[in-house]
């Protein structure tokens, strides 16, 4: 099988490289760095001298964010050590020059297309002495390969889904021969524990979530909207999709009976919906407006629709309860749920609907702590933000100290199972 694969791979390599090429005209690529993924004359390895390698592989942000600490611990522990971060995504590439541009031992590349040749030229030129896979990224050759070269390799944050354990199960012999090539497979879910062992995963462990590890950082909001968000009522739906903002706005007009200077944030996943959105307030005659990064809020308000990326946090900072989207369409329930993990991070009580298969191990703890919570409509959703409108700061900051404590104990463990190996 692992044969096909190859050929499959080195036969479509003309037509990964027209695609890549046509990405960078999209602003999907790095417009110079796009041949790291592409050519094996862009590698462009460092002179480490006598220190040892040790390479994360992360393909977005959520999984490169979730290795941040690691990365930071390990480099505070080990002084001889060098660090190589190779991401998929342009976003990610960016976030990880950003994070680490002062230190001089941690490197960002672009991770090469899973062809045999790519894949042999880059071990021989970076020599990594330790490979982390985060997540579910797993690339036959590459790991097949640092197996036949007895590099020690890990996978960290390991998520297998049933869908994804079905896709293996199709190819047993390759699967389980990929997974039991790892030296040491950190889960990240229960569920993921069980695919894993029965995929052959070896010395196999479940701390938790790394992501529960992770920092929550933002830019601070102007001073004018940070007077109104602490002058008023403030909740907020993130990440809603279609037919779950008017769930929303029906809570909003449900809260307001009760609950005067009440503010209701809408962050939509698709940010492209907002006027949608807003002919919807319009149709409930209810005063919103769209605000954009360097918006004003107006003080007539009542509902504002988030027309800007990476500001979530901002809004969970000043918001004591969350309706996190893609929880209640049903249409949506093979890949429903969105992580609820930011806003638990920054002490907000996170509701949801009944479908959340992508986040549901890590629903499921929360609810646990008593964190999250299941609704069915919004006069549930508006009694629940009501107790907790009610409830007094220290609700929010135990919360925060929960997920923390949590937190730091998740990454402790990871760190020492990596540092172990290291030694």
């Amino acid at each position: 099988m692992i044969l096909c694969y190859r050929f499959l791979t080195i036969f479509f390599y003309p037509v990964f490289i027209v695609i890549i090429f046509f990405r960078k005209f999209f602003n999907k690529e790095d417009k110079k760095r796009y041949k790291e993924k592409i050519f094996s004359t862009s590698f462009s390895p460092v002179d480490r001298k006598q220190k040892k390698l040790i390479w994360f592989h992360a393909a977005s942000i959520g999984e490169v964010q979730s290795i941040f600490p690691v990365v930071s611990k390990l480099n505070k522990k080990n002084k001889n050590l060098d660090f190589l971060i190779t991401t998929v995504t342009l976003s990610s590439g960016i976030l990880v020059n950003k994070k680490f541009k002062n230190n001089q031992n941690i490197y960002h590349r672009y991770f090469p297309i899973d062809v045999i040749f790519l894949v042999r030229k880059f071990l021989d030129e970076w020599r990594p002495d330790l490979v982390l896979f985060v997540d579910s990224e797993i690339w036959p050759n590459f790991i097949l390969e640092i197996d036949k070269r007895e590099i020690k390799s890990v996978v960290i944050n390991a998520r297998i889904t049933k869908k994804s354990f079905n896709k293996w199960m199709l190819v047993p012999r390759l699967a389980k021969k990929i997974f039991n090539s790892f030296e040491l497979c950190l889960a990240a879910s229960m569920e993921s524990k069980k695919y894993l062992k029965k995929l052959n995963a070896k010395n196999l462990k479940y701390y938790g979530n790394l992501k529960l590890s992770s920092s929550v950082k933002f830019k601070e909001v102007k001073d004018k909207n940070k007077i109104i968000f602490k002058n008023r009522k403030i909740w907020c739906a993130a990440s809603t999709h279609r037919s779950e903002e008017i769930v929303c706005l029906k809570t909003h007009i449900n809260l307001k009976k009760k609950q005067k200077n009440l503010l209701t944030i809408i962050i939509p996943r698709h940010i492209n919906r907002s006027n949608e959105i807003k002919k919807l307030c319009q149709k409930l005659n209810l005063r919103s407006q769209i605000l954009k990064e360097n918006d004003l809020i107006k003080k007539d308000k009542e509902v504002v629709i988030i027309n800007s990326f990476g500001l979530l946090p901002i809004y969970f900072r000043y918001s004591k309860s969350v309706f996190m989207g893609k929880s209640i369409v049903k249409e949506l329930e093979e890949t429903s749920g969105q992580n609820p993990i930011e806003a638990a991070k920054l002490g907000c009580k996170v509701y949801h609907g009944p479908f959340v298969n992508n986040f549901k191990e890590i629903y499921k703890f929360l609810k646990m702590l008593g964190i999250t919570e299941e609704i069915t409509n919004d006069k549930i959703l508006a009694i629940k933000i009501l107790r907790d409108f009610k409830n007094s700061q220290n609700s929010k900051n135990k919360i925060i100290k929960k997920i923390t404590n949590l937190g730091d104990r998740i990454l402790k463990n990871n760190v020492r199972e990596v540092q172990n190996l290291i030694i």
